[in-house]
């Protein structure tokens, strides 16, 4: 079993796969020598070898062994991938030492399942000065993958200009004539194959641009090929999308290398969605899918990864347009459907992700969503199809608690009231004489929620004076019997 708590470090894919076949809890460790997080988080894990000697601990710098991190989906550091009975069963992002332990100890722990882990797990062997230094790195990144990533304005300046001085630009090892690795090698073939052309930067004369860009992107190994300025990805994603027929989608879409890439443009007026499926050779079946996803929400955006993890730069850009627009929005992983991505290019007529639907309706990719949000006719068409702002929950608690002088927040309504507790301060106000609005918290559990906090009083009823809160029923009902309600709510 484990060599009582050490940390091994893994050299090759074939050596992690031998380690794992053996069926042994295992927890492999993606880090990076360059991020602060990655360091700290490599002291606990060594710490947690110690505690569970029956577990491989294993560690990959995530650039060395970008065939590995790959197959993990490894876009950020630290990130620990564990594994049971031979199989990836759980993986974790980002500096957080208890969530590390608990799975750890969940996989590799206790004979009686249900314990807590180890406490030396939790803290103790790690020592006070790691964690603080932990706490400390998520307080001030918000997140461990901070875009903000500690980079200075002068590198972060360079670096946008660097990615943008191409259309399509590859930072590799080595040059296209003589590459430094084999996945930068297989991704110049592909570029040649896809015939682009390409600008090309060697980040082995460069370890600014090659420790930098890895913050810059939030992408931890290298080749890493840009479109437009954008990150596409690393030589698995490029090789999957070549194969696909989706790099070539995306080139067109973006206007490189082809000269008239106008005729990739959205119809916009795609009438007859109708009779669609005998055209395009798509099943009745998957048709009605397509649709019935396209309609799902107001605001539809089909995208690759998640909105807290766009896997590249066009869905990401997409995903900050709708955020800062304040639009609400559902998204859909294509790459977690296969049916979905290839079909929707078909019903679509268009080529590339992201795409973006408003009311059943295609606008078109990154670069359209961005035009218009420039010219300001996103905004318009959003109005237009009756799409509104999305108002913050501070925001709509205010408005709720100033919609008038005298505010009453109850459990049903001042005609039938909930709960005993709301019902007597209703005839509280009532014998007063005093006016006064109610807003029912059992119809909207967001508010309900939302004010216990906004407001730090954990119970309802609450009355509130001008947008100031008096107190729930007990304060209500002693001002009430002091006589002094009234004048409290007409100072």
């Amino acid at each position: 079993m484990g060599g009582g708590g050490s940390v091994k470090e893994v050299q090759s894919k074939a050596e992690l796969d031998k380690i794992v076949a053996d069926g042994s809890p295992a927890i492999l460790h993606f880090w990076a020598s360059w991020c602060e997080a990655s360091k700290h988080m490599d002291q606990v894990f060594s710490h947690l070898s110690t505690d569970f000697p029956h577990a491989h601990f294993l560690r990959v710098e995530a650039e060395e062994q970008p065939e590995i991190s790959e197959l993990h989906s490894v876009s950020a550091v630290p990130y620990f991938v564990f594994f049971k009975e031979g199989k990836a069963v759980d993986t974790l992002e980002g500096a957080d030492p208890s969530s590390l332990a608990n799975k750890v100890a969940k996989i590799a722990g206790s004979i009686t399942p249900g314990d807590p882990a180890a406490p030396a797990s939790l803290g103790m062997a790690a020592g006070p000065s790691v964690l603080e230094a932990i706490q400390e790195l998520s307080r001030e990144n918000g997140a461990p993958q901070v875009s903000s990533s500690g980079l200075d304005d002068r590198l972060t300046k360079r670096l946008q200009q660097l990615v943008s001085s191409h259309p399509v630009l590859l930072f590799m090892k080595g040059t296209p004539e003589e590459p430094k690795c084999g996945f930068s090698q297989k991704v110049v073939d592909i570029l040649k194959k896809e015939k682009v052309k390409f600008g090309s930067f060697d980040i082995l004369m460069d370890s600014e641009v090659r420790e930098g860009l890895k913050k810059f992107s939030n992408w931890p190994t290298y080749p890493q090929l840009y479109c437009k300025g954008e990150l596409l990805g690393g030589c698995d994603i490029v090789i999957t999308m070549h194969e696909s027929g989706e790099l070539t989608d995306v080139f067109k879409d973006h206007g490189v290398g082809v000269s008239d890439s106008l005729e990739t443009k959205p119809n916009k007026t795609a009438g007859g969605k109708g009779g669609i499926s005998e055209q395009s050779g798509l099943s009745t079946a998957l048709t009605t899918r397509l649709a019935g996803l396209i309609n799902s929400s107001p605001v539809m955006l089909f995208m690759k990864g998640t909105v807290d993890e766009p896997r590249c730069g066009f869905s990401r850009k997409v995903v900050d347009i709708l955020k800062q627009e304040k639009v609400e929005f559902e998204t859909f992983d294509i790459l977690s459907d296969d049916e979905v991505r290839q079909g929707l290019k078909v019903y679509s007529n268009w080529s590339s992700y992201p795409q973006l639907y408003i009311k059943g309706e295609l606008i078109g990719g990154s670069d359209i969503v961005l035009e218009m949000q420039k010219s300001g006719e996103f905004r318009k068409v959003l109005t237009e199809k009756g799409i509104h702002q999305k108002v913050s929950l501070e925001d709509r608690l205010k408005n709720l608690l100033n919609s008038s002088p005298v505010m009453l927040f109850m459990k049903g309504t001042p005609d039938s009231p909930r709960c005993g507790f709301s019902s007597k301060v209703v005839n509280a106000l009532k014998e007063e004489g005093v006016d006064f609005g109610s807003f029912d918290i059992l119809s909207d559990e967001e508010v309900r929620q939302g004010l216990k906090t906004f407001s730090n009083w954990p119970t309802y009823p609450q009355l509130y004076y001008k947008g100031e809160l008096v107190g729930g029923c007990d304060i209500v009902l002693e001002l009430h019997s002091g006589g002094e309600l009234k004048s409290t709510l007409s100072e």
